[in-house]
């Protein structure tokens, strides 16, 4: 099949298929992905598509990555640094460590490097698949962030293990451990400061162009802000440090400088809008090339091993995903478990480390699509011609591991959840009405007149402001109050007054609706300097600001209709 016409089919699935998981909600979205591509592919005239593993992290895992690392809350983020580090960097050596020796030991007939190899492909967990099972399920909030910023960092751990692992078993004893560990080194802190640094530079760019133009260019900047993450992520590779990393410094990097953009409605809509299409798309490609891909890896692996050795693969998958589970939960129980209880009781994480809450973490630690690509990308002839040791069993048990972590996760998280005490956010809830009330009280200060505003206007004019302004204060009192929003007054209906008497109330009118477009933009102000003082996270910024702006895009399409009727030129006007 055409490239074109294949890209547009895998699109097209992948619309159908989250239509479909509306309505067969008891199969999460990645699972029917994968059945569906297996199914396409699995006859013998199916779509059957090669699969380039370089072509597939550089199209598919930057941007995710990016936009991952851009909505994560940072405060959380950092405030989890510890825990994060330890199970992004730390689980990673320990499980190439621990399942390493391990696979070699059940299958002699697979060299200790290759073993490595094989276990650095199925360490890391994998950010799409993990937030698409985990995310609706109810898991605590603070433990889902700590997954997500795992999933964002450990890819690049598990993929540099990979490439050492790889190297050891090309050079055939040549290898040096310290060499390895100075590569490493500079990858990690090399890929983070690139990232940085493409981030921050994009956003002085951006701040530079749109503080002159404003919100006309807010489509190219959309626009070159879903090329970012592919600029970082090629510009990390062509220097030779983690080009996932640098991918997703660049998303943490641009995040902090939206924080001083509050004014940029339309920019912010678009993105918001642009990115999710992107996520949604490039989600469903990423799970349905996995199924694609299923038929093709389980057929040459079992095409040459009799009707019993199938069984045999099939109970090699099965003992290493619960030898991975394993050594997952206890680098939680003995290396994670001290630094959560220390986050919890310094209030940086509500629910309180328990075992059944560590069995649902260690049972969250899904493989996806990034594995499936590690293990192609392993190079199929070592240096001096011969074919790299056992890659297709690699290739084949790798696949197992992710289909069986898949299930598992699907199956048991919503039992352990389902068990789990209700935790209530009272951290959360508490940060959001002291936010809304802290907005509130800046738009009653906005009110005000000060005395060089009150001589600039005639006394019908500041009888006016007087009226609409202490309607609005009484609102914004009562919104203080009930913590509820109110409606946005109706623009008033005709009545048959006097032509003066209409215009009059035309001209009210209008003044209260820009001084609710003022008092918008000072409670976006006012929520955006609440984030900059870390007194809320990134996500309740993001949902109350996205209140506001909806709300300022239907005034000011109001405030258009009257001005017409009001016969006072547009503001689009320049006037």
């Amino acid at each position: 099949m055409h490239t074109v016409e294949t890209v547009l089919l895998v699109l097209m699935l992948g619309a159908l298929t989250g239509i479909a998981a509306r309505y067969v909600r008891a199969i999460p979205l990645p699972l029917i992905q994968i059945a569906l591509g297996a199914l396409i592919a699995w006859p013998q005239d199916g779509l059957h598509i090669a699969f380039d593993p370089e072509l597939f992290l550089l199209l598919f895992i930057p941007p995710l990555l990016f936009a991952d690392g851009w909505r994560i809350p940072k405060r959380e983020f950092f405030a989890l640094a510890k825990p994060i580090l330890l199970l992004a960097f730390g689980l990673v050596f320990f499980t190439v460590l621990g399942l390493g020796y391990l696979i070699h030991w059940m299958i002699p007939s697979i060299p200790l490097t290759v073993a490595f190899a094989l276990a650095a492909v199925v360490s890391p967990t994998d950010a799409v698949a993990v937030s698409a099972i985990s995310r609706n399920l109810g898991m605590p909030s603070k433990t889902m962030h700590l997954l997500e910023g795992e999933s964002l960092l450990n890819d690049a751990s598990g993929l540099v293990a990979l490439k050492f692992a790889v190297a050891a078993t090309l050079t055939a004893g040549s290898f040096s451990w310290e060499s390895a560990a100075k590569d490493f080194t500079w990858m990690a802190v090399g890929g983070l400061g690139l990232g940085t640094l493409m981030g921050w530079g994009f956003s002085r760019a951006r701040d530079m162009v749109t503080r002159r133009v404003g919100d006309v260019a807010a489509t190219q900047m959309v626009l070159l802000l879903i090329l970012l993450p592919f600029a970082a992520y090629i510009g990390g590779e062509y220097i030779g440090v983690s080009g996932i990393l640098s991918a997703v410094a660049a998303g943490i990097a641009t995040n902090f400088a939206d924080l001083d953009r509050s004014n940029f409605i339309s920019e912010r809509l678009q993105t918001e809008g642009t990115w999710s299409m992107v996520e949604a798309a490039f989600n469903g490609a990423i799970f349905l090339l996995l199924g694609l891909q299923l038929p093709s890896i389980i057929g040459e692996t079992l095409r040459g091993a009799a009707h019993r050795d199938a069984w045999l693969l099939l109970g090699y998958v099965a003992a290493i995903s619960c030898a991975l589970l394993a050594l997952r939960w206890i680098w939680l129980m003995l290396g994670v478990r001290g630094s959560l209880h220390k986050a919890h009781r310094q209030g940086r994480m509500e629910e309180r480390p328990s075992p059944l809450l560590t069995l649902a973490t260690t049972v969250a630690g899904i493989r996806g699509a990034v594995t499936l690509a590690a293990a192609l990308s392993i190079p199929t002839h070592l240096a001096n011609g011969r074919a790299f040791p056992e890659r297709n069993l690699l290739i084949f048990l790798a696949t197992g591991t992710i289909l069986f972590t898949l299930v598992l996760g699907s199956v048991l998280l919503p039992l352990l959840l389902r068990r789990m005490p209700p935790v209530e956010d009272a951290q959360a809830q508490h940060e959001e009405r002291q936010a809304r009330t802290a907005a509130c009280q800046a738009a009653i200060a906005s009110l005000a007149l000060t005395e060089d505003e009150a001589q600039q206007h005639n006394a019908q004019w500041l009888a006016q402001h007087q009226e609409v302004a202490g309607r609005i204060t009484q609102e914004y009192r009562n919104r203080i109050q009930m913590l509820d929003e109110s409606g946005i007054a109706s623009t008033p209906e005709a009545q048959s007054d006097a032509p003066e008497v209409v215009h009059e109330r035309r001209l009210r009118y209008l003044r209260e609706v820009e001084l609710r477009l003022r008092c918008i933009q000072i409670e976006r102000n006012a929520l955006y300097a609440e984030r900059q003082a870390h007194r809320i996270n990134d996500e309740l910024l993001r949902s109350m600001v996205s209140e506001l702006d909806m709300a300022e895009v239907s005034l000011r399409k109001r405030l258009t209709v009257a001005r017409r009727a009001a016969g006072l030129p547009s503001l689009n006007d320049g006037h």
